[in-house]
């Protein structure tokens, strides 16, 4: 009688070590819990930590909550502008209501990766060149909203999307690369042509004061020699101003109209007689 309760006991005990391992399911931190009894959904998510379920009855489905990084596969299309580009993106997302994730879609995966490339070749369509190169962050908005619109009736929410690179034809980016130096040289000339009108009208104001004060001129023009001799040259040709030789023609005429007092009278001259 002892050996065969004995022996029902470790049945039973076995029988409950088999069954709690059928049953025992262990969920992850990041993951939800759905559970199907008999094909239908149970009500509630199980949350992470040991869980059981009915064997042979129930099936867990454990859907990761994590974001997910998705890259999108370059799609070729054609601008408002009529220009042939080739752009690839990624999209980042997450699961916010795994029964959805589980019974509205058969792989959300999927299904968003279809969606993301059907959108980016729309928006292509939709957008010129250079909102393409330069107003990436409206675009980038303009995907989120296109494929976050379907994606929330599967239970995932888009968290963005970002368009990574815009390939180009050769022939568009040589004539891009044109366009960018020719953009450059008028700015060039602009400059140019904007420094000598100032230079021009710095030099007329300097001009004019020189003319008022004259001794400026002979100031201008010694600060010139020191500059010119400072380059060590063998041969030095000043030019010499008008106006200093006009003062040394005026400093030279008042000497030759007046006589001197002691020079003699001539020999052989008539004298004048003097009154007694």
């Amino acid at each position: 009688m002892i050996e065969t309760l004995l022996t029902v006991g470790v049945v039973l005990l076995c029988c409950a070590v088999g069954y709690a391992a059928l049953a025992a399911r262990v969920i992850k931190q990041y993951e939800r819990g759905v559970v199907f009894r008999l094909g239908r959904l149970q009500p509630g998510v199980r949350p992470p930590g040991l869980t059981l379920v009915v064997p042979l009855v129930d099936r867990l489905r454990k859907v990761n909550m994590q974001i997910v990084t998705l890259p999108v596969p370059a799609q070729e299309g054609i601008t408002r502008d009529n220009v042939t580009v080739r752009v690839d993106a990624v999209v980042y997302f997450k699961v916010v209501a795994a029964p959805e994730a589980v019974v509205a879609v058969e792989d959300y995966r999927f299904a968003v990766s279809q969606m993301a490339q059907t959108s980016l070749r729309s928006i292509i369509g939709k957008s010129d060149l250079d909102d393409l190169l330069s107003n990436r962050e409206k675009l980038n908005q303009g995907l989120e909203l296109m494929i976050d619109s379907p994606a929330v009736g599967w239970g995932v929410h888009i968290d963005r999307v970002e368009i990574k690179d815009v390939s180009l034809p050769e022939t568009m980016k040589r004539s891009m690369a044109r366009q960018a130096e020719a953009d450059r040289e008028r700015r060039a000339r602009v400059i140019n042509a904007d420094a000598e009108l100032q230079a021009s009208k710095k030099l007329a104001e300097a001009a004019g004061q020189m003319s008022q004060q004259p001794a400026a001129l002979q100031l201008r023009l010694l600060q010139t020699v020191v500059a010119v001799a400072a380059e060590k040259n063998s041969t030095l040709v000043l030019p010499f101003p008008v106006e200093l030789l006009r003062f040394l023609e005026r400093a030279q005429q008042p000497a030759q109209d007046t006589p001197a007092a002691d020079e003699p009278e001539p020999t052989g001259a008539p004298r004048t007689p003097t009154a007694p």
